[in-house]
């Protein structure tokens, strides 16, 4: 683990612990006749009630032609676009503008958020399976750490949504801006860094076509020469089928309707019951299994690859699998799946930049996020779903609009990288969405703070159980 990265950590255990102990210290010093207020919570699964009544009220607005739907199908087209090629979906940004121009409650648009994720990784994702690993005869979908942060990632989520009832919401504000600038950051000097050295390596190869020395040490000028092991050529269909791996697919897939299955009992079993805690319990056995078994295998090759003095990199990850690695890749899928279910977005945002931490090149990067978002962001959809959380032709018109923006944001950067021959572009555009949407979150976040203190609201966690 580089100093860096260190440090980055070490900014946000601090600032999170400073966050989650001044909210301890407000709900001990808060005063608990004030009746407590679960106004705007960024993204509860159940409607949540308060003494018998609904705290928040469901705002449809009606799907019209409209300067307000225009500017918000380009901002959903834009941010689905770039937040696809970036991996992180674009859940900070999709959330403020359904409330913000559209109209909707938090609750509403946060489901619709999920939508559009849907959208936009799902039209990526088979983008991406007709497309070729840049430098390896491999998937570019890296089935392994998707096996490892998939389980991990839902977890997350789930956790997350039970927080949300729980935290205030000056809280989650607060943390949802200090991990995004913080990745935001980490992600711009990863990818100042890749920039450089793409520049070093791009000067070498032009040095290198213009000049070759002979066996008889004569100096050629311009000389033009082909690679010893041609590349095969390949024709879509075969790219498409030798980057479809079923049996992992198959996994992936029996995880998520796992984690449906309980999720949909748990929302009809009685709050805080002794069957509605076995139900949510049941989800960590389920994503354990499945990461210690793909975590043991990763530290199994590693540990035979080094012993034979083979350093040829296990999956994608440049990382050692060590037990401390794994552990910090399964707190990072976890917390990547809390931010998830407090934002209402797909978990990407912790996701994508942990891939480019740990080593993997951004094109498999993108195309891994995106693939393990499709998961999360579908479980989400379907739950809303059966809940009635959306209005249906806003649905089907913003997961529309994503699926385009997906397939146009993937080819339009294939292309991109193509003529500059610069992967660090995929780096810089996770960056910026991640800092688009902590200035989108934070300034409402900030705005609806300062209201809930003006109006002496509770500012300090809640119950639990007695606030659902």
């Amino acid at each position: 683990m580089s100093f860096s990265t260190k440090t980055f950590i070490i900014y946000l255990v601090s600032a999170f612990s400073v966050a989650i102990l001044s909210a301890l210290y407000l709900t001990q010093t808060t005063n608990h006749h004030e009746k407590p207020s679960l106004s705007l919570p960024l993204n509860p699964l159940q409607l949540h009630t308060l003494n018998g009544s609904k705290t928040t009220v469901q705002t449809w607005p009606e799907l019209k032609a409209s300067w307000r739907l225009a500017l918000a199908t380009v901002i959903g087209f834009l941010g689905s676009a770039f937040g696809t090629v970036g991996g992180v979906g674009g859940g900070g940004i999709f959330v403020p503008m359904l409330t913000l121009i559209i109209g909707f409650d938090t609750k509403s648009a946060a489901a619709l958020s999920k939508c559009m994720i849907m959208g936009a990784s799902t039209s990526s994702v088979f983008y991406n399976l007709r497309v070729r690993h840049p430098t390896k005869d491999v998937p570019i979908l890296d089935y392994d750490l998707a096996l490892l942060f998939q389980p991990m990632l839902m977890l997350g989520i789930t956790v997350g949504v039970a927080l949300s009832v729980v935290f205030p919401y000056w809280l989650i504000t607060v943390l949802i801006i200090i991990l995004f600038i913080g990745t935001s950051s980490r992600s711009f000097f990863k990818g100042t860094e890749m920039w450089k050295e793409e520049t070093l390596l791009k000067k070498e190869m032009a040095q290198a076509q213009t000049t070759f020395v002979n066996s008889r040490g004569e100096l050629l000028i311009d000389t033009e020469y082909d690679p010893l092991v041609p590349r095969e050529e390949k024709t879509p269909m075969q790219i498409f089928c030798s980057n479809l791996k079923w049996k992992r697919i198959l996994v992936l897939m029996v995880v998520w309707v796992s984690f449906l299955l309980l999720q949909i009992i748990k929302n009809n079993a009685k709050v805080c019951s002794v069957w509605y805690w076995t139900l949510f319990s049941l989800q960590f056995p389920i994503a354990l299994v499945v990461f210690g078994y793909e975590a043991v295998k990763l530290y199994k090759d590693y540990k035979k690859r080094m012993s034979t003095g083979n350093l040829e990199c296990i999956c994608e990850a440049s990382i050692e699998w060590t037990v401390l690695h794994i552990v910090f890749c399964a707190l990072c899928g976890i917390l990547g799946g809390t931010v998830g279910g407090l934002l209402g977005s797909g978990g990407g945002f912790i996701l994508g930049p942990l891939l480019i931490e740990i080593g993997v090149i951004p094109q498999v990067a993108s195309a891994t996020a995106t693939f393990v978002m499709m998961f999360s962001s579908s479980l989400s959809v379907v739950e809303f779903y059966l809940l009635k959380r959306f209005p249906i032709p806003y649905a089907l018109y913003l997961f529309t609009v994503s699926v385009l923006a997906g397939f146009v944001g993937q080819l339009f950067v294939r292309k991109l990288l193509r003529i500059l021959g610069r992967a660090s572009i995929i780096v810089f555009i996770l960056s910026g969405v991640i800092f688009a949407s902590a200035l989108t979150m934070g300034v409402i976040g900030i705005e609806k703070s300062i209201d809930m203190i003006q109006n002496h609201e509770f500012m300090g966690f809640l119950g639990f159980c007695s606030s659902q």
